[in-house]
């Protein structure tokens, strides 16, 4: 059998995608190769070191501060995933309605997320400083008199704050595609059994969505697990490391703390832990979608 050959289209094609292909494994696959083999070692970042096999990988069970940082992590996960999408999803609800300049509305609350995270943090930063502060004062509340960023009770929710603040501007767009792929025959079929309100949203808008709900799941659980930028410019993971996300950590510890080489066994188990956690989303997801 005689083989084809590669037309001029097809060569020009494949030329193109191999610039693409290298900047890809250099900048990405590279560094995640050697970073794997250096959580084998007792890399401080600098200078020679040994291979220490597994050792790395067993300390990090037995350190409490990479426990602590994992607890706080998934607690902030947690909380801004669910409030990130039930806020997203009431604004969608909103902006999908026959109201004057939506497409306005829908261009401002996106503004968020094309700002920086750190430029973000920094003004918000200053706003719980020192606005919020003397608001408080003035107004006589006890728990607003401080910044609440000072407190270990309380650090965590205003980088929640700031998360979900720049978070809420992608999943709704994202809601508003969903809902605008429901057909307007559902609601009146719907409306001629009763359902309006409330149960309209439950049994006919909610499960024609469910497509677009597991996309936000899955993106603001990625998102919200690797925090960094708002730790580095609310917290620095203060006070008294109670804001100390994984990957500030990682950075932290890996970069000038000496500890490279442990870092990137800790990195390597993180990155196991997103992606399983992506991969349950996923698979509870679709279970969802087939019931339905």
């Amino acid at each position: 059998m005689k083989k084809r050959k590669m037309t001029d289209r097809e060569l020009t094609f494949l030329l193109i995608t191999i610039p693409v292909v290298a900047l890809f494994f250099c900048f990405n696959t590279l560094p995640l190769i050697k970073g794997f083999m250096y959580s084998f070692t007792n890399f401080k970042g600098y200078g020679d070191y040994d291979w220490v096999g597994l050792r790395n990988y067993k300390d990090l069970f037995g350190d409490s501060r990479v426990g602590k940082s994992y607890l706080f992590t998934f607690k902030y996960a947690v909380v801004g995933t669910i409030v990130v999408n039930v806020i997203s999803l009431i604004l969608a609800l909103g902006l999908n309605g026959k109201i004057k300049g939506k497409n306005v509305l829908r261009g401002i609350y996106f503004i968020p997320n094309i700002l920086g995270g750190l430029v973000i943090g920094y003004v918000f930063g200053f706003f719980f400083t020192y606005i919020l502060s003397q608001m408080g004062k003035a107004l006589g509340i006890s728990f607003l008199s401080t910044s609440i960023l000072s407190r270990t009770s309380t650090a965590w929710i205003g980088i929640v704050i700031v998360g979900a603040w720049q978070a809420i501007a992608m999943n709704t767009i994202i809601y508003i595609s969903g809902l605008q792929t429901v057909p307007e025959d559902v609601y009146e079929a719907g409306s001629i059994d009763g359902a309006t309100g409330w149960k309209s949203f439950k049994h006919l808008t909610f499960p024609l969505i469910i497509p677009f709900f597991s996309i936000n799941m899955v993106l603001c659980m990625k998102n919200f697990l690797m925090v960094f930028d708002q730790i580095m410019a609310l917290t620095k993971g203060g006070p008294s490391q109670s804001t100390e996300s994984i990957s500030y950590l990682i950075y932290q510890n890996g970069m000038s703390g000496g500890q490279f080489g442990f870092q990137s066994a800790n990195a390597v188990v993180f990155f196991v832990v997103i992606v399983a956690i992506s991969v349950f989303q996923m698979t509870a997801s679709s279970k969802k979608e087939e019931q339905l």
